[in-house]
């Protein structure tokens, strides 16, 4: 399958699995006609790979392709699976791209790690997640692999809701790129 038709066939299954419209408060606090339940998507035996492929075709695309980045991955629990798409499509494509997770907060017990999975210090990242609003999670994300000693080269969503949150991203120093908007979903940003 090419890259455009994997990329409207993501389209399609996000369109058919994770929008809902109706009355919904986000995670911000903010109100909206429509949800976007990514977790629906990420977590489909088809659509979930697809990811995988889009986002690494949109990284490539943006410059960061074989060898420059190292990791992906973001705070839990949105981001994860985002993560393990990639790192299994990049292992399809003979590319070396571990994940990670980072957690809310440090374990309170054993390592006390917060960021979980092959060591960051010291490589090239591209934090993660499945939909962003206001670029709250990928920021927190961010600031955990930085305070780890890693090189964060840019964040990537699956899905921008056009409210604001490429800006706060960019605006913490890196870019923001997103594999679908709402005008791909046949959402009006109200």
């Amino acid at each position: 399958m090419s890259n455009d038709s994997q990329r409207d066939r993501l389209i399609e299954l996000v369109k058919e699995l994770a929008v809902e419209h109706g009355d919904f408060t986000l995670a911000s606090g903010k109100k909206s006609s429509y949800y976007v339940d990514m977790r629906r998507a990420t977590l489909h035996h088809e659509a979930g790979p697809l990811i995988g492929h889009v986002m690494l075709d949109m990284l490539e695309e943006a410059g960061f392709g074989a060898g420059e980045v190292e990791a992906v991955g973001g705070l839990t629990m949105g981001a994860d699976p985002v993560a393990a798409a990639i790192m299994h499509s990049a292992a399809a494509r003979a590319l070396d791209i571990d994940a990670f997770v980072v957690r809310k907060a440090p374990k309170g017990h054993g390592t006390g790690r917060q960021i979980e999975g092959p060591s960051i210090r010291g490589r090239r990242v591209v934090i993660l997640e499945d939909t962003s609003t206001t670029g709250g999670s990928p920021i927190r994300a961010l600031e955990a692999a930085r305070a780890e000693g890693a090189q964060v080269l840019a964040v990537a969503v699956v899905v921008d809701r056009a409210t604001g949150a490429g800006e706060r991203i960019e605006a913490a120093g890196v870019p923001y790129l997103a594999a679908l908007g709402l005008e791909d979903l046949g959402i009006s940003a109200r």
